[in-house]
Parts: C-alpha cells; sequence; structure tokens
C-alpha cells in the first residue's frame, strides 16, 4: 500500500511584531483584556504578499527533504486571504518556485485550508495521481482586517508554513481525519465585503465588515474540534491516551484547552504558539507543526493529532504518524526582503489608507497589482 511521508517541512514568519500594548495605542483595549480572553501577547504583521511568504516556506521545505522545485508534482496552496481571486496563487507560487511540472491549486476552508488542503495532497499521492507534493498553509489577514473593530482587530496575524508529502511504502504520514461542517452556523463568521456578492452592487466592494458571534463560535468550535478528534481517533484505531502530540488550530487559548480536556489529553502534550503569533487561520497549524520540530517535541514515529475548525462553519482532526526523520537534510538560504516599519506603522498605513481612499487593505493589494505586474505578467 502506497502512504505519503512528510519528507519537508519549513515556515516564514514575518519579522514585524504587533503587541497588545501596540493595539492599545488605537483601540480600547489593553495587554490584560486580550490575554484573559485570548492568551495572545503577539502577533506578525507581514510586510509584503502572501505569495512571498508562501515562497520562503516552500523553499525551506524542499531543502529540508533534499529535493527541487521541478521535484514537485502538485502544489496545494492553503488559504483564505488570497493575493488574487483569479489566477489562483498556487500558480503564482509555482511560477515564483520555477516548479515547472507540477500542477497548482487553491483550498480555502478557512482557518482548516491547510488541513484540508493536506487530505487533497494526500489522497493524490496515496492514489497515485502524483508522486511529491508541496502542500501550503498561508493568511495575510492584516490587509483584510476591520482594524477598528476590537473583537476580530486583536486576534489575528500574518504567516506561512509548508510541507513536502512523498509517496512511499512506509506506514507513515496522514493516516486518518475527520472532515465536517457546521453549515447552519456558517453566519456566525463571516467577512463582507470580498467576492461577487459585492462586486458592482449597490454597496463598498473591498471595504472588509466582520462578523464575529464569539460565544456561539466557542461553543460550535469546541464541540466540532472535540468530535472530529474522536472520529478521527477511532478511523486510525488509537486512543487518545496514544497521542504524543496535538498540535491544534490556535484561534484562542481557552478553545485549545476545553478541547485538551474533552479529548483526555493533557496541556503537556499540547503545542501552543498563540501567545506569539495569535490566529493565523490556516497557517497556525502547520506554523506550530514546523515549530514543534525545531524544538525537539516530535521524535520518530511521534503520533499526532490536529484538529482545527474555520469560517463556514468547517471542522476537522488529523491523525498523523511520522517517519524516522525529524531533522532537515538541508537548509535554504532564501529570506523575505528587509522590512523597514514596525507592525503598528504598518496597521496605521492601512487605516489611514481605508480612511483616506474608502477601501480597506484588499482593495489596496489589488491596486498593488495595477502598478506592480504580478508574477507571470509579461
Amino acid at each position: 500500500m502506497t502512504y505519503a511521508a512528510i519528507t519537508g517541512w519549513g515556515k516564514c514568519m514575518p519579522p514585524a511584531v504587533l503587541t497588545n500594548a501596540d493595539l492599545a495605542t488605537f483601540l480600547e483595549t489593553d495587554d490584560e483584556w486580550i490575554t484573559s480572553r485570548t492568551g495572545m501577547k503577539e502577533r506578525r504583521i507581514s510586510h509584503v504578499h502572501a505569495v512571498e511568504l508562501s515562497y520562503v516556506a516552500a523553499k525551506r521545505a524542499l531543502a529540508c527533504a533534499g529535493l527541487v522545485p521541478s521535484d514537485i508534482d502538485l502544489i496545494v496552496y492553503g488559504s483564505c486571504s488570497f493575493d488574487e481571486i483569479v489566477p489562483n496563487s498556487a500558480s503564482a507560487l509555482q511560477y515564483k518556485l520555477g516548479a515547472g511540472n507540477a500542477a497548482s491549486m487553491d483550498v480555502n476552508t478557512a482557518c482548516t485550508s491547510f488541513l484540508y488542503s493536506w487530505t487533497t495532497a494526500n489522497a493524490m499521492v496515496r492514489s497515485g495521481v502524483v508522486k511529491r507534493a508541496l502542500v501550503v498553509g498561508v493568511e495575510l489577514i492584516s490587509r483584510y482586517m476591520d482594524w477598528e473593530n476590537r473583537g476580530v482587530a486583536v486576534l489575528f496575524g500574518d504567516g506561512c508554513a509548508a510541507i513536502v508529502i512523498e509517496a512511499t511504502d512506509e506506514k507513515t504520514g496522514l493516516l486518518a481525519e475527520s472532515l465536517g461542517c457546521i453549515s447552519d452556523a456558517r453566519g456566525i463568521l463571516r467577512i463582507g465585503g470580498y467576492g461577487a456578492t459585492y462586486a458592482n452592487a449597490n454597496v463598498s466592494f473591498g471595504d472588509m465588515s466582520w462578523t464575529f458571534d464569539g460565544p456561539q463560535i466557542f461553543k460550535k468550535a469546541v464541540q466540532g474540534m472535540t468530535d472530529a478528534s474522536a472520529k478521527a481517533l477511532a478511523k486510525a484505531g488509537v486512543s487518545a491516551e496514544d497521542i504524543d502530540l496535538v498540535v491544534p488550530h490556535q484561534a484562542n487559548s481557552r478553545i485549545i484547552e476545553s478541547v485538551a480536556k474533552y479529548a483526555g489529553i493533557p496541556m503537556s502534550k499540547v503545542q501552543l504558539t498563540v501567545q506569539k503569533y495569535g490566529n493565523m487561520s490556516a497557517a497556525t497549524v502547520p506554523v506550530a507543526l514546523v515549530e514543534a520540530l525545531e524544538e525537539g517535541r516530535i521524535k520518530p514515529h511521534a503520533k499526532l493529532l490536529m484538529p482545527a475548525f474555520g469560517a463556514g462553519l468547517t471542522v476537522c482532526s488529523h491523525y498523523a504518524e511520522w517517519g524516522n526523520r525529524v531533522t532537515p537534510k538541508d537548509v535554504s538560504d532564501v529570506e523575505l526582503p528587509p522590512c523597514d516599519k514596525t507592525a503598528l506603522e504598518l496597521v496605521n498605513e492601512i487605516r489611514v489608507a481605508k480612511d483616506i481612499h474608502g477601501r480597506s487593505a484588499a482593495g489596496l493589494a489589488a491596486a498593488y497589482y495595477v502598478d506592480k505586474k504580478p508574477y507571470g505578467t509579461q
């Protein structure tokens, strides 16, 4: 039987750090209010576009696997904050990498996008459609944020990570998952102003407005992630006691603690990054996975559980078993271009631009592509 081993991993975090104290300069909030409700202290704000983050993370993952871009048969790009809608972002990453042999596709299931992307790529490798795939989880939430809305502005950050999976006869990699969607709750988390509903209509296209029902999201997220985890473990034929490390979606420390409690897994077995990166949507799980490897928390043959939820309201949990190797074969020297501004300066530029132009940073991203042609444009 064919499996799909994780052979490469890499992350790319923007250098600009937005602290709770920074947020308090323009929102009615403080460190105690944010930390007590979310567990968050910091988050990152990107000075480059999502494809740039993806490129650096992908190069690091490929080097880790000892591969070059032409070795890749498939790129699956998980996100809900694309630089463009058409053409897809995966093709931009493929172009920048020079991965001419790869098929390229985007997956948007909000915060679960990386895990759904992994499911997609894993199935294609195991069925023999492709041999090697690059799976990316990336978000540039800062460009879509309503920075005047305290209920959401304190929660989200930017970031990216990627993995490489390859066909193998060894029973390793993603072995079981549970996917679902609580669609009757899709209205509790949504971003208005982006999509065909708003284009050429009597509304401000590109001016983001967030609906975020915190209490309902908490309830549905805990229920959905707990149920999905139980189903994934049952499919794999393992118990909660067998799990070596939980790498959950980092939406909120309270949600993570509740899911761990109901799943019967101690917090000592949970990887946490929410305190320093906030909620990076589709990027939270892969970034936490890479950091767990960097910290030595994932040992050869470790058993991992990765639960998540996202707008829609999508839910999932993935059970994976690690292979033999937990260190990179090689490293990449690719880096992001320097950032000469603080995170607060970057955020204030977005806020000022919205006030002046009556549009959010999503509209500014579109303007960028008018002035600076996107990847692959002649």
